[in-house]
C-alpha cells in the first residue's frame, strides 16, 4: 500500500526534497498575544474536532495523496468537521484553493473543541509554499489565525515539509498546542518527487496512525519510522523531524481514542 522506489540516483534525491520555487511571505504584522491558560485534557469526542488539512503544491501527487488518506482516516475515527484544500485547481473548487487567503481564513473561522491542522508541502526556513499564489505561509501568520481560530482550546499542528522545524518558534509553543514538524529547520525532508505516492514523513505519519493513542506517541513513533525509513533509502543528511507537546495537552488523544 505504501509504495516506495527501490533505488533512487542522486539527482532524484535532490529533486523530491521538500523545496519550494518561491520566497514571498504573507504581509507582516504585528506579535501575537499569548492566549489564557486552559485546563488540561486528555480526550476530546471525535465529533467535536475540527480538521484542516492542506496540500499546498500540485508538482508532486504525494501531497494531495497525504490530504486525502488522512481524510479517510479521520473520517474512520469518527471526525466529521474535516475542510480540505488543494493546490490543483482540477479537482477542487476555487473557495477550496490553498491560497493564503483561504487557508488563513479557514484557520481563523473557530469551532469545535480541539482543531487539527495538516500541512503537506515543500517549505523553506521561511514557511511552507502554496504554490496557488506561489507565496509563502509563515510561522508568524500560522500563529495568529491559529490564536483567532482555535484560541486556548487543544491545538495540533503538522506541518510535514522542508525546513518545517521553523514553526518551532517561541510565539507557536503555546501550553495548549502540540507540533508536528517533518523536518528540522536546517533540514530538507524526502519524498516529493512525481513517482512518489506520499511523502516519507506522511507515509510514516499514515502508518503510525491507527496504532497510537496520543499525539505524543504518534509523533515519536512517526519520527522513528522516518528515521529508519531514510536509512534504508540511503538519505543523507537526515531530516531529523521535530516535536514539541505543550504542558496543557501532555497526554491529549487522537481521535476515538
Amino acid at each position: 500500500m505504501f509504495v516506495r522506489l527501490a533505488t533512487l540516483a542522486l539527482a532524484f534525491v535532490f529533486a523530491s526534497a521538500c523545496t519550494p520555487e518561491a520566497t514571498n511571505t504573507p504581509p507582516p504584522s504585528s506579535r501575537s498575544t499569548a492566549i489564557a491558560a486552559a485546563p488540561s485534557k486528555g480526550a476530546v469526542p471525535a465529533g467535536r474536532w475540527r480538521a484542516v488539512l492542506i496540500a499546498g503544491d500540485n508538482n508532486s501527487p504525494a501531497f494531495d495523496n497525504g490530504v486525502q488518506s488522512l481524510r479517510e482516516k479521520l473520517v474512520a475515527h469518527g471526525v466529521t468537521d474535516i475542510s480540505v484544500y488543494s493546490s490543483d485547481a482540477g479537482r477542487t473548487t476555487p473557495a477550496r484553493l490553498a491560497s493564503v487567503a483561504n487557508v488563513a481564513t479557514a484557520l481563523r473561522a473557530g469551532g469545535g473543541d480541539a482543531c487539527l491542522v495538516f500541512v503537506t508541502s515543500h517549505g523553506e526556513q521561511k514557511g511552507f509554499f502554496l504554490r496557488t499564489d506561489r507565496r509563502l505561509f509563515d510561522p508568524g501568520s500560522l500563529d495568529r489565525v491559529l490564536s483567532v481560530g482555535c484560541g486556548s482550546v487543544p491545538t495540533v499542528v503538522v506541518v510535514s515539509a522542508c525546513h518545517s522545524g521553523t514553526f518551532l518558534t517561541p510565539d507557536m509553543r503555546k501550553p495548549n498546542r502540540v507540533i508536528l514538524t517533518a523536518a528540522a529547520t536546517d533540514r530538507t525532508s524526502f519524498g516529493c518527487g512525481t513517482g512518489d505516492q506520499y511523502t516519507y514523513y506522511d507515509q510514516c505519519l499514515l502508518q503510525q496512525f491507527d496504532s497510537a493513542t496520543t499525539w505524543r506517541e504518534l509523533a515519536v513513533a512517526t519520527r522513528s519510522c522516518v528515521e529508519g525509513l531514510e536509512r534504508r533509502m540511503g538519505m543523507r543528511p537526515p531530516s531529523q523531524p521535530q516535536m514539541f507537546v505543550g504542558a496543557q495537552v501532555e497526554a491529549l488523544r487522537l481521535p476515538s481514542r
